[in-house]
């Protein structure tokens, strides 16, 4: 469902009128997010990378008002009670990716059901997207798995009017004794400063050390 502002008592109105139309401003920031526990979680528990990864995006991403507001078709902004995570397939055989949607679900248990039936059903199918009947409510992942990178940004020619966060991941490497995951956060400032980033780039951290609770 999708919940209207009320822009006249909304905290955010000033920001909003400032970085959308006065001086529209979308930027990224780029982290790296220590995955050893995790990934030595999932080694453990017999289980894939990707959707828990995904997993734990869409999960903050929910977490927070900020990270699910947009605009409706008549470009009033609202709220967004529930956001599912849209992810890249890659097909090497004709070095393309299907963007495929899975329907989020709180219990990671039940989304790794939704995510294994989507990928199952749809993720050997070219095409950009393959799977129908993809919502409005819905938020982009982008994997660039062949290389690691410190800074990453995606240049919209409608970027000042899209509002909703994009995740680009990254090659995770070995620094020391930690693996490290680079990922860029591509935002829009109207509706997301970066206190709202930081946060979720330490909330992010935090949930993926406590991974196995989930499992």
């Amino acid at each position: 469902m999708f919940h209207l502002i009320d822009m006249a008592a909304w905290p955010r109105k000033e920001y909003f009128q400032h970085y959308y139309h006065s001086i529209p401003c979308s930027y990224s920031m780029t982290a790296n997010i220590d995955i050893t526990g995790l990934k030595h979680t999932l080694t453990e528990a017999k289980s894939s990378f990707a959707p828990a990864m995904i997993y734990l995006l869409a999960a903050e991403v929910n977490r927070h008002e900020e990270f699910r507001t947009s605009m409706d078709e008549e470009g009033r902004v609202g709220v967004f009670d529930t956001m599912h995570p849209s992810y890249a397939v890659f097909h090497k055989e004709t070095e393309t990716f299907s963007s495929l949607w899975t329907q989020f679900d709180s219990d990671y248990r039940t989304f790794l059901q939704n995510y294994d039936h989507d990928i199952q059903q749809y993720g050997a199918m070219l095409g950009i997207a393959p799977k129908p009947d993809m919502p409005s409510n819905v938020f982009d992942i982008s994997n660039i798995p062949w290389t690691s990178f410190s800074g990453f940004n995606l240049n919209l020619p409608k970027g000042a009017a899209y509002l909703l966060p994009i995740f680009t991941l990254g090659k995770y490497f070995h620094q020391d004794d930690r693996l490290l995951l680079p990922i860029s956060v591509q935002v829009h400032h109207a509706v997301c400063d970066g206190f709202h980033v930081c946060r979720f780039l330490n909330e992010l951290q935090e949930q993926a050390d406590r991974f196995e609770r989930l499992l």
